[in-house]
């Protein structure tokens, strides 16, 4: 069903019904009212992809994730929706899987979509694919990482002070070191958030030797199960225990539960993120939030600034953001002297 068939059963122009589409307040009430009646009577929807042909612009703006399984993305998402409906625009949300492969693809894909801007947490840690897609005339905002202001908006959290802020309550609370659970070392949270474990353990007077790190393949409980059974196997095994986010810190639990191992009086567990689930678990996580939701709603409007009506007096930048250690059950009891 077409617009010419709208405007003949209505009985006016296809300008008028376009009118009364898209600027309603040029048509008279009475002749407005026709015209929807008619709209709603043949189920006729605009063909929107033909419209953003004609003006230059499409109304889209796509997100891409690296796992839309952690609840911390779909808070991210939520605050990136959030921003693009009060300015009109819709958000087209992908998930690569932490997958550099996947990533080259969606952004292929909207590179032929033409969408409007791009928000992503980049998966490919060599840049290849970015350097790729900045070929395209496609704005983009990073999520979650750090770009450097010139090249490009960035809206992160400081990960270094994340972990420092983790070590330093376990440390506080008389731990002699910190077992640290990350992801893939090639993401820099995970390298950042390690780097922040040093720093406080440096403060102390303790050595690098006062970490162990467990690396995994995944960000995802599974895999904290994993690194739960190879804390169980150390000798002597660790009394406090710092997991690069909260899934991890999940399947860590666990794992250390499954085997009869008290948190927090034997183990002291810190996890990353804050994400909705860790207040509810079993024993309620110690998590340093980041504020997802905030993140994503100010990486879109940075981008929806910058392809905007005043898109000329755009000018890129670096947020960094501040996390914060919100301290639950699985970590409040001091280590045994």
């Amino acid at each position: 069903m077409g617009i010419k068939e709208v405007a003949r059963q209505a009985g006016v122009s296809v300008g008028t019904v376009s009118n009364v589409i898209n600027r309603p307040d040029s048509v008279s009430e009475e002749t407005r009212a026709r015209v929807l009646s008619t709209i709603q009577r043949l189920g006729y929807v605009r063909q929107e992809s033909a419209r953003q042909l004609r003006a230059g612009r499409s109304r889209i703006i796509s997100l891409l994730v690296l796992d839309m399984a952690n609840p911390f993305f779909v808070d991210v998402a939520r605050g990136a929706e959030r921003a693009a409906r009060e300015a009109g625009l819709g958000v087209m949300v992908c998930n690569s899987a932490q997958s550099p492969e996947e990533e080259a693809d969606y952004l292929g894909l909207f590179a032929e979509q033409r969408v409007r801007g791009v928000l992503m947490t980049p998966a490919d840690m060599t840049g290849r694919n970015l350097a790729s897609f900045r070929r395209q005339p496609i704005p983009f905002v990073l999520v979650d990482r750090v770009l450097p202001s010139a090249e490009g908006c960035s809206v992160s959290v400081d990960d270094v002070t994340g972990g420092e802020l983790a070590a330093r309550h376990l440390l506080g609370l008389g731990h002699r070191g910190v077992a640290y659970v990350s992801g893939p070392m090639r993401l820099a949270q995970c390298r950042d958030r390690r780097e922040g474990v040093l720093r406080a353990l440096r403060e102390r007077g303790l050595g690098e030797s006062a970490l162990r790190h467990v690396e995994v393949d995944r960000l995802d409980v599974n895999c904290g199960r994993d690194a739960g059974a190879r804390l169980l196997g150390m000798s002597p095994r660790p009394t406090a225990v710092f997991c690069a986010n909260d899934l991890l810190a999940l399947g860590v639990l666990q794992a250390l539960y499954g085997a009869g191992v008290s948190v927090p009086g034997e183990v002291a567990l810190v996890g990353y993120d804050d994400i909705e689930f860790a207040a509810a678990a079993a024993v309620p996580l110690t998590s340093v939030r980041q504020p997802a939701f905030r993140m994503g709603r100010t990486a879109a409007e940075l981008l929806i600034e910058e392809t905007g009506e005043r898109a000329g007096d755009h000018r890129h930048q670096r947020i960094v953001l501040q996390p914060e250690l919100v301290v639950r059950g699985s970590s409040l009891v001091r280590a045994r002297g």
